[in-house]
């Protein structure tokens, strides 16, 4: 995707996130070097919006989305409200602590779910996008 095409998509996202439309927003998934190139404009962009940016190497893999489009790349995450980046990193916790103790399987869908409810997705959306996901990890 081109630099002007994903400056685009990080205008947009901030201006929603910053409208209250959407509480947690994704760029979309890509190389560290081409996140690195973003970041002038994303610096600009948050602070004309009065968002936050956190670089995100190892993104949560959920059922939400298929694994190969997230998996080894980098996205940047963006928020108003601190407490919508504490509960992410609590559900990335939360998700390596099953996997180390075995009961994932048994919290996996509720993990994508909840991740979903912090993109502000429907829970109807949530549900399609997890029944739709033919590459889970």
């Amino acid at each position: 995707m081109s630099y002007d095409y994903n400056c685009g998509v990080i205008d947009a996202f901030n201006e929603v996130v910053k409208a209250g439309v959407k509480d947690l927003a994704l760029s979309h998934p890509a190389t560290k070097e081409e996140i690195n190139e973003l970041l002038p404009f994303v610096d600009s962009i948050t602070t004309k919006y009065g968002t936050h940016y956190e670089v995100e190497h190892d993104l949560l893999i959920t059922d939400l989305f298929p694994y190969s489009a997230n998996k080894g790349k980098t996205v940047i995450l963006f928020w108003k409200n601190d407490e919508i980046i504490d509960k992410y990193h609590e559900l990335k916790v939360r998700k390596e602590q099953a996997l180390k103790n075995g009961t994932y399987n048994s919290i996996r869908e509720e993990i994508a779910k909840a991740f979903g409810l912090l993109l502000s997705y429907s829970e109807e959306a949530i549900e399609h996008y997890i029944n739709t996901n033919t590459e889970k990890e």
